[in-house]
C-alpha cells in the first residue's frame, strides 16, 4: 500500500514538473572548457523549482560535462538499520541544530551592467532580467547598487561635484547613469521577482573636493570638515532612490576603504583608518541615519577583504566603542579569500554575535597578468564560486552577492580598464547573451535557499571521507535543502534525515542541490 502511495506521489510531482516544463540550455561547447547557454529574442533556458512531496526528494545537478539544473524526482528510502549509512559516503542532516538565518543572494547593478543590458533588444533584455529574478530563473533577492560611479562606469563621477566645498549639497542630483541604466534595471528586477528585493548601496568615492588629494583614486582621506557632509551624502541618496520608488535595505561605510590607505589603487576609492572610520560612524553617519526617516536602514561596516576584518572591527571598536551602537553587520569581499582563513568569519561572530556578516562582492578574472579577464565556459570559475559560497555559509555568512550582473566580451565597460568576468556576457551585435557556468553556480544557492532559511548542522557517517563539500538549510517552505560539490569522479552519496534517506548519484565535477521534506 505504501509503495502504491509513493508511486502516485512521484507521478503527481512528475505531472507538476511537466506542467511548468523547463526549457533546456541552448548549449555551445567551448573547446577545452564546459558549455555556455545562449539566450536570444526567441529562446532562453528556464528552471522551475518542484516542491518535494511528503515522501519524495528533488535533485538538481549542473556539471563540467554540460548538465545544467538537470532535475530528477525520487522516493525517499526508509532506513531500517544502521548498516545502510556505511554502505556509501553518507551525510547526516541535523535540523534541530541551527545556525545563522539567511538574507539572500544576488549581484550588482553597476553602470556597466545597465549599459550592457540596455544594449540588447527589448525581448532579450526581458530574458536577462527573468533569468536572474523571476521564478523560472535564479530568484535573486539582493541587489548591490553603487552610490555614484565606480571603476565599472564609463568615466569617474560622483554626485554634487559642483559647486566646490558645498557643505549643504545644494546640487545633489542623480546621474544620467542612475536614471537611464541602474534604476530601470533595478525596477525591471523588482517587477518580475516574487519576493522583495533588498538593495545594498555603497559609495566608492565622494566628490573630489571632500578628499585630501582632490581626486577619485590614489592615496586619500576624507577631510575632517566634511565628515557630516559625507554622512548627509548617504542620506540624500536614500531620499533620491525612495523618490524613484526604490527603498534601500542597507548602506555600507565606503567600498574597500583600504584602497585609499595604500595609494596603489587606480579605481574610485576613499581611504579610511579604523580610528577615523569609527569616529565617523559614531558621531556622524550613525546619528544622521538613525535620526532620519531611514532609521531602519542597515549600516554595514568594513565592505573590504576578509583579511581586514580584525582591523576594521577590533581596532575600530577599541578606538570608538560607540560605533557598535549603529553597526548592524559587517560586509566582506571575496578577492583575498585564498589567503585569508574562513575562521576569521567565525571569530567575528563569536566576538560580535549580534552583527551579521554579508558577502557583498566577488568575481573572477580580476588578477592582472595571471588570468584571463573573461574566460568563456570556464568550469573552474564556477567551482571557485561554489566552494567560496559553501565555505562562507558554513562560517556564518548570511548571503553572497556577486559583482556585475552582466558585462561585455571584454569584461567591461570600465573607465579604469579593470576588466573582469561575469556570469552573463552580452553580445549586442548578435542580439544575444550567454550564461556561463558561474551563472548556474549562483543559482544552486539563490533559487533553493530563500530568505529566512536557517543553516543546520551536517555531519558525516562512519564511511564519510570528506570528499564532498556541503552545506544545508531548513527553509520557510518546510523543506530541507542541501548543496553539495563533488570535485572528484562519479560517486554515490547518501543524505540521511532521521529514518529517511536520499540517494544521490553525483557525476564528476558537479554541483547538486537536493530538496527534501522537513
Amino acid at each position: 500500500m505504501n509503495e502504491a502511495k509513493n508511486v502516485i506521489c512521484v507521478l503527481l510531482l512528475w505531472s507538476f514538473a511537466n506542467t511548468c516544463a523547463d526549457k533546456p540550455c541552448a548549449a555551445i561547447q567551448v573547446p577545452n572548457k564546459s558549455v555556455n547557454c545562449v539566450c536570444n529574442a526567441t529562446y532562453c533556458d528556464t528552471i522551475h523549482r518542484v516542491p518535494p512531496g511528503s515522501n519524495t526528494y528533488v535533485v538538481y545537478t549542473s556539471s563540467e560535462s554540460g548538465l545544467r539544473f538537470n532535475k530528477t524526482i525520487k522516493t525517499l528510502q526508509t532506513i531500517r538499520n544502521t548498516e545502510s549509512e556505511c554502505s556509501a559516503e553518507t551525510l547526516i542532516l541535523h535540523p534541530d541544530t541551527k545556525y545563522q538565518t539567511i538574507e539572500g543572494f544576488g549581484g550588482a547593478i553597476t553602470d556597466a551592467a545597465g549599459i550592457n543590458w540596455k544594449s540588447l533588444p527589448e525581448q532579450v533584455q526581458k530574458h536577462l532580467i527573468n533569468s536572474y529574478f523571476s521564478d523560472d530563473g535564479l530568484q535573486y533577492n539582493t541587489i548591490r547598487v553603487p552610490i555614484g560611479g565606480t571603476d565599472f562606469s564609463t568615466h569617474p563621477y560622483a554626485y554634487n561635484e559642483y559647486p566646490l566645498n558645498d557643505t549643504r549639497l545644494t546640487n545633489y542630483t542623480l546621474a544620467y547613469e542612475d536614471l537611464q541604466y541602474k534604476i530601470p534595471m533595478i525596477k525591471a528586477g523588482m517587477t518580475v521577482a516574487s519576493t522583495p528585493i533588498q538593495i545594498v548601496a555603497t559609495t566608492w568615492s565622494p566628490p573630489p573636493w571632500m578628499k585630501t588629494n582632490n581626486g577619485y583614486s590614489g592615496y586619500n582621506r576624507l577631510k575632517p570638515e566634511y565628515y557630516q557632509t559625507y554622512a548627509n551624502y548617504h542620506l540624500k541618496f536614500l531620499e533620491k532612490y525612495k523618490a524613484e520608488g526604490i527603498p534601500v535595505w542597507a548602506i555600507t561605510t565606503t567600498n574597500e576603504p583600504t584602497n585609499g590607505l595604500t595609494g596603489l589603487s587606480f579605481i574610485n576609492c576613499l581611504g579610511w583608518t579604523a580610528n577615523n572610520m569609527g569616529k565617523w560612524i559614531q558621531y556622524f553617519l550613525g546619528p544622521t541615519i538613525r535620526n532620519s526617516e531611514f532609521r531602519d536602514v542597515k549600516i554595514l561596516a568594513g565592505d573590504d577583504q576578509r583579511l581586514t576584518i580584525p582591523y576594521w572591527m577590533n581596532l575600530m571598536v577599541l578606538e570608538h566603542p560607540g560605533a557598535l551602537n549603529y553597526i548592524d553587520g559587517v560586509a566582506v569581499h571575496y578577492y583575498t579569500d585564498f589567503i585569508a582563513p574562513a575562521a576569521l568569519l567565525t571569530e567575528l561572530s563569536k566576538f560580535y554575535p549580534n552583527k551579521f556578516i554579508l558577502a557583498t562582492e566577488g568575481c573572477k578574472g580580476s588578477i592582472w597578468l595571471i588570468e584571463k579577464h573573461v574566460d568563456l565556459g570556464s568550469w573552474d570559475r564556477a567551482k571557485g564560486y561554489i566552494l567560496d559560497i559553501i565555505t562562507d555559509l558554513n562560517h556564518n555568512v548570511v548571503g553572497w552577492v556577486d559583482w556585475n550582473l552582466c558585462l561585455n566580451a571584454q569584461g567591461g565597460p570600465s573607465w579604469a580598464r579593470n576588466y573582469v568576468d561575469s556570469p552573463i556576457i552580452v553580445f549586442p551585435e548578435k542580439g544575444e547573451f550567454i550564461k556561463q557556468p558561474m551563472f548556474y553556480a549562483m543559482g544552486h544557492f539563490s533559487k533553493f535557499v530563500p530568505r529566512e532559511s536557517t543553516r543546520i548542522k551536517v555531519s558525516g557517517s562512519c564511511s564519510w571521507r570528506g570528499s564532498i563539500s556541503n552545506v544545508a538549510f531548513i527553509t520557510p517552505r518546510n523543506t530541507i535543502v542541501a548543496v553539495l560539490y563533488n570535485n572528484g569522479g562519479n560517486k554515490t552519496v547518501n543524505i540521511k534525515l532521521g529514518d529517511k534517506q536520499a540517494v544521490v548519484e553525483m557525476v564528476a565535477a558537479s554541483v547538486t542541490t537536493i530538496e527534501l521534506p522537513s
